[in-house]
């Protein structure tokens, strides 16, 4: 299940953040703690992680913008992190509506990050797609 996936994903660039270098067994780890057994699911919670790692300096520029400038250095990790995701997404996964990209990573943040994340993770993502 893609939402799976996305969790997946999440706590590997999450990880990422603060170690520079993921290994693939921790990535397999993860991907077999959210039972991500499926070639599908998979392989898109590893082109996911592939896509933010390959432009991650675009689309930090990105959210850096869509949140009037607020550096992303300065956005809580997870936060960070699922915005990430939903800007890989939007830019690099054509098969997937922008809308539907906003709506799982407010629902991530509302299980991962604190009380107004899901709102301000909804509003950089609503600027980024209403531009």
């Amino acid at each position: 299940m893609r939402s799976n996936a996305r969790e997946a994903a999440l706590n590997i660039i999450f990880a990422r953040q603060f170690n520079d270098e993921c290994t693939d067994g921790f990535k397999k780890g993860v991907y077999k703690k959210f039972g991500l057994e499926k070639d599908e699911d998979l392989l898109f919670a590893a082109d996911l992680v592939a896509a933010v790692e390959e432009h991650r300096e675009e689309l930090i520029s990105k959210i850096e913008e869509a949140s009037h400038h607020y550096l992303a250095n300065r956005i809580n990790p997870t936060d960070k992190s699922i915005l990430l995701i939903a800007m890989a997404e939007i830019c690099y996964f054509d098969d997937i509506p922008p809308v539907v990209s906003v709506s799982e990573a407010a629902g991530l943040a509302r299980k991962y990050s604190s009380e107004t994340s899901a709102d301000f993770v909804n509003g950089v993502l609503a600027g980024v797609i209403n531009k």
